[in-house]
């Protein structure tokens, strides 16, 4: 009696875990006919388990199984002969005719006796992981077209030399030193070496080397095994082994200390790691490009960077020019801005005002592109009209020293500014239009104080309030 209560505790046991199960779960009997169905399998083929009971696993028409058809019955079935179904990703055909993306299992269940009594099956639905997929894929070709060599926006000389550069480099497997100031662009032309390069379908991997502690970036880097430190509950990849067959970009490379150099060094030596706390060499293979805003060969002389590891980071050393040095692409980089910002924002702004651009194109870019694309952003919210004017720009740009468009000043009476730039009626009203008569910032300007324009003003008749 007892035995018989623990069986049916055990049956309804059962019963209640396969109903719980997000997996898909049915039983075949050794007829090969269905002979149960868990909720899950309704919910992933949309067949009720009335509808499946009884019938032949053919009702599901799986694409992959032991054999490319599906056998008339289970005596002729791949399961007989291997026993198992070891976890095979395929479709099934939903109810309504659609595939659904699918990892199926099969175990053959056998009594004491060895005779068949039936099949176990288990299906796990991969739609989501399947969505999953797609849209790593589609990102990828995002992340492709974004670091196209023709998304690097530059038509100065120095540029086409950094364009030259980047082919150079993505027809070679060389470590690349990119070295440039902070905001020129390096993780762009990292990328665009990456995805011009026979790797272009494998991981392009970036670790910003200044923003860890030194434990943690040897953690990031190499990666860890479970008890290698406190904290360290379970084994981690690192980069480096997520980067193998790819790319592996270290920006900030100036900021690592002696001991994660050491490390780096061998990598670059050998191409392979060691996990924190492990003693195993794990190979890889992959491709680095380092960035830097350090003068490293300036650390090398004063002892803070090690000489054969800058060797070996500037095999194909590439200098990419700050914005101050190639002002002749501002106009291109705004209108791309700009461009970006009415997608984005849905205004329809048609470009920058002469005297706007003036004051961009005098202004020297301490931040280079990264401040550039800031300062069009910024003045897209303040930007009501067709055109970006001096007053939709971040006020530190607007107090550029002030320089007049004419090459040939006219002769000029004895007034100046205090920078030495003579000042006439002419240059005064020029700057009272583009300054909406405001001369408080007309003082700015010339470097004049509002009493002196003002001054300035009543001497040569010009009238106080903008005319109408």
């Amino acid at each position: 009696m007892q035995d018989k209560t623990w069986n049916m505790l055990d049956s309804n046991f059962a019963s209640l875990l396969l109903e719980s199960m997000a997996d898909g779960v049915f039983t075949l009997d050794d007829k090969g006919r269905i002979t149960s169905w868990n909720p899950s399998m309704e919910r992933i083929t949309g067949y009720t388990a009335k509808d499946a009971e009884g019938k032949s696993c053919m009702l599901l028409n799986f694409s992959r199984c032991f054999s490319r058809s599906c056998p008339t019955g289970i005596n002729q079935c791949g399961i007989y002969e291997h026993d198992r179904l070891d976890a095979k990703e395929c479709f099934l055909k939903h109810k309504e005719g659609y595939d659904i993306p699918v990892v199926k299992s099969a175990r053959l269940v056998r009594d004491e006796d060895g005779s068949v009594k039936g099949v176990v099956e288990t299906v796990t639905d991969l739609t989501e992981l399947e969505k999953a997929r797609r849209k790593a894929e589609e990102a990828s070709l995002r992340l492709g077209e974004i670091h196209k060599v023709d998304n690097i926006i530059g038509k100065s000389h120095a540029m086409q030399q950094v364009f030259s550069a980047i082919r150079a480099a993505a027809a070679s497997n060389a470590t690349i030193l990119l070295q440039g100031e902070s905001g020129t662009g390096k993780e762009l032309v990292a990328g665009a070496i990456h995805y011009n390069s026979d790797r272009y379908n494998m991981p392009f991997v970036t670790v910003s080397c200044s923003a860890l502690s030194e434990s943690l970036l040897e953690s990031e880097l190499f990666g860890h095994v479970k008890g290698a430190f406190t904290g360290a509950i379970r084994d981690r990849t690192g980069r480096f082994e997520e980067a193998d067959g790819g790319t592996m970009f270290l920006d900030e490379i100036g900021e690592i200390t002696p001991f994660i150099q050491v490390k780096l060094l061998r990598v670059l030596q050998e191409r392979e790691i060691e996990r924190v706390g492990e003693s195993k060499k794990r190979k890889i293979d992959i491709r680095i490009v380092a960035a830097t805003n350090k003068d490293l060969y300036g650390l090398v002389t004063t002892g803070n960077f090690r000489e054969d590891l800058y060797y070996r980071l500037k095999v194909f050393p590439i200098n990419i020019p700050p914005l101050q040095k190639r002002k002749e692409d501002i106009a291109l980089l705004v209108s791309h801005f700009i461009n970006i910002l009415n997608a984005k924002t849905g205004k329809q702004i048609k470009g920058v005002s002469q005297s706007a651009m003036r004051i961009l194109m005098d202004y020297n870019w301490p931040g280079n592109v990264r401040e550039l694309e800031n300062a069009i952003e910024h003045a897209f919210v303040l930007c009501g009209g067709e055109h970006i004017d001096i007053f939709d720009l971040p006020v530190e740009i607007r107090q550029v020293e002030y320089q007049p468009l004419v090459s040939k000043a006219p002769s000029l009476p004895k007034n100046s500014t205090s920078s030495g730039k003579k000042l006439s009626r002419e240059i005064l009203l020029e700057i009272l239009h583009e300054c909406d008569w405001n001369k408080a910032e007309v003082g700015r300007r010339v470097d004049l104080s509002r009493t002196a324009i003002w001054k300035y003003m009543k001497k040569w008749d010009i009238p106080l309030k903008r005319p109408s």
